[in-house]
């Protein structure tokens, strides 16, 4: 498997441009806060209401950045004031009894005014997202992981003077625990009757104001914990991807398969065709590369005999950003010795559609106002027939004929300056083949679709097809006009591999002096090295195999419905900010 998903590349920048991908151009990200900064004790005077149009001039950052230091000066008073009093605002522990959730479990027959045994104590603890306080009586909202529940704080119930304490020194955003009694309001809210409670964590920041909300989109990435407190619904999005990872594990492990780990720095970027991440080791005084792919170290698990192994791993690759792209992404490869890469199409099947009913519970997923059907079987396609079907071009006629494979695409295709510029670039006529693939095709199958048989110049680590020259036996699949993942019968001639990755250096060798001739600045300005101890391990002889690799931030983007792949990362890469 060379790769689970295709390095960026500025002709994508181009493409995201094009009538073609406007299905995904209008996106945008929408975030709603529900929680207050305003306490009785220290209120911040709220910013003007703001106006929805998309270019409104922003708050000063000086005036937002006096506010806030002036609210933490109240809240450290506070607690200097805990600390005088002999409590201690950071606490080693708590005693839970019951998550908020279990207790809505528990008492969802109780009805409206009923109070249950007020001996009968229960301890929560979580955060205070609301407050509202009415004399001798105030309202807390507390919320946990599992939910929120009320806390009904009446002064009587609270020992000495614990009712001022809760209304001067606990403001919205302090972690507290609380124990008392249940019962159900008359309004029908389940609520703990406090009779003690304790401030766990004295927050020194107040959270975003609830009618505005944290609107800086950089911000909401670079500062994840707060974008997770102010909107829960963000925080579901990573609780999906922990249970699609473990669904993952779950259906490869009950198919055979074995976790493995392999090297995150390597001597030799090898497995993909990507720009890697340089870094230098002391003692051993070499270059190290954060690796681009884990393909090749697997594959030697393979000759070492075993016969099914997988990692779940991060993959680093020194490109451009984009809503599909980040730097450090998430894949699971996976290989399976006597397959091939029909095996593999039957497993990515199976992957996909447990992980979509593990998390939604049905095969009908709506992407950005898109219907998705991941019913099987999914649509099987060999990569000329769809070039064919959709420009009416059949690149087989053409041999080894570039040039006049060129005029034919550039006379059926309505393209770009930008995207003939790709076209004319071409050194084969699989090359071409696949630029008009990328270009016409890719952004049409929106439902699930393999892809098959891709020219071996572009596949240098899949086996030569059995019934085609010059194509390999590999696949892509795409959902949402968007690859998801990629497997081959692999490769085990080594002689036969070893003349590929050469050619493979080759080319990149060229691009990169065509660049320095044209005075371009790209991605192809990176040196390609051969992993010349994998070509050692193929002549001590791998079986015959399959290998696949999924992109699971691609994958949790399409089964939580998010626009762009930062959403599905807790913390994506950004550009370190001198001060926020």
């Amino acid at each position: 498997m060379e790769a689970s998903l295709h390095p960026l590349r500025f002709s994508h920048f181009l493409r995201l441009a094009d009538t073609r991908t406007s299905l995904f151009r209008n996106f945008r990200p929408f975030f709603i806060v529900r929680c207050s900064t305003s306490s009785s004790s220290a209120s911040v005077p709220a910013p003007a209401a703001a106006s929805p149009a998309p270019n409104r001039t922003k708050p000063s950052s000086a005036a937002s950045t006096s506010d806030r230091e002036a609210v933490r000066a109240v809240r450290i008073r506070k607690v200097e004031e805990l600390r005088s009093k002999g409590l201690e605002p950071y606490a080693y522990k708590w005693d839970r009894t019951h998550t908020a959730n279990k207790l809505q479990e528990i008492y969802r027959d109780l009805g409206n005014g009923e109070e249950l045994d007020p001996s009968n104590h229960v301890s929560v603890s979580g955060r205070i997202i609301a407050r509202r306080a009415f004399g001798k009586l105030a309202f807390l909202t507390l919320r946990d992981e599992s939910g929120t529940i009320q806390l009904y704080c009446e002064k009587e119930r609270l020992q000495s003077d614990k009712f001022e304490q809760m209304k001067t020194l606990v403001d919205i955003g302090d972690i507290l625990g609380a124990t008392g009694s249940i019962k159900r309001t008359e309004k029908g809210e389940l609520s703990v009757c406090v009779v003690s409670f304790l401030i766990l964590t004295k927050t020194l920041l107040p959270l975003p104001d609830k009618y505005h909300g944290l609107t800086d989109i950089d911000k909401r990435y670079r500062q994840r914990y707060v974008d997770m407190i102010a909107n829960p619904e963000v925080a579901d999005v990573f609780r999906k991807r922990a249970r699609i990872i473990s669904e993952i594990r779950r259906v490869v492990e009950s198919a055979g398969f074995i976790e493995v780990e392999t090297p995150v720095l390597q001597g030799a970027a090898g497995g993909a065709e990507a720009r890697p991440f340089i870094t230098y080791h002391n003692s051993l005084g070499q270059d190290l590369y954060l690796r681009i792919a884990t393909e090749l170290h697997l594959k030697r698990m393979l000759v070492g005999g075993f016969e099914k192994v997988y990692e779940i791993g991060r993959i680093f690759r020194n490109e451009g950003i984009s809503t599909r792209h980040n730097p450090e992404f998430t894949t699971i490869e996976m290989y399976e010795a006597y397959s091939d890469y029909e095996s593999m199409m039957n497993m990515t099947e199976e992957i996909v559609t447990s992980c979509a009913l593990a998390v939604n519970g049905k095969l009908t997923v709506d992407y950005q106002g898109v219907e998705i059907c991941l019913e099987r079987p999914w649509r099987r396609e060999t990569m000329h027939n769809l070039v064919m079907e959709a420009t009416g071009i059949d690149f087989t006629k053409y041999g080894d004929d570039i040039s006049t494979a060129k005029e034919a695409a550039s006379q059926a295709l309505d393209v770009t300056e930008s995207s003939r510029s790709f076209i004319d670039s071409c050194q084969s006529v699989g090359h071409l083949l696949n630029e008009v693939f990328e270009l016409v095709v890719e952004p049409r199958l929106l439902q699930p679709t393999f892809v098959l048989d891709y020219p071996v110049e572009i596949s240098p680590l899949a086996k030569p097809h059995r019934s085609h020259k010059g194509l390999t036996e590999r696949f892509e699949l795409f959902i949402c006009g968007r690859e998801m993942a990629n497997a081959f019968s692999e490769l085990t001639d080594p002689l036969d591999q070893r003349k590929r990755l050469e050619e493979q250096v080759r080319q990149h060798k060229n691009k990169a002096a065509d660049s320095d001739k044209n005075g371009k600045v790209d991605d192809d300005k990176y040196e390609v090295t051969m992993d010349e101890d994998f070509l050692t391990a193929l002549e001590y002889g791998m079986p015959p195999a399959s290998g696949m690799g999924l992109g699971i931030d691609r994958l949790v983007m399409l089964l939580t419905n998010s626009g762009s792949i930062r959403d599905v990362i807790a913390f994506p890469v950004l550009k370190t900010a001198t001060q926020q």
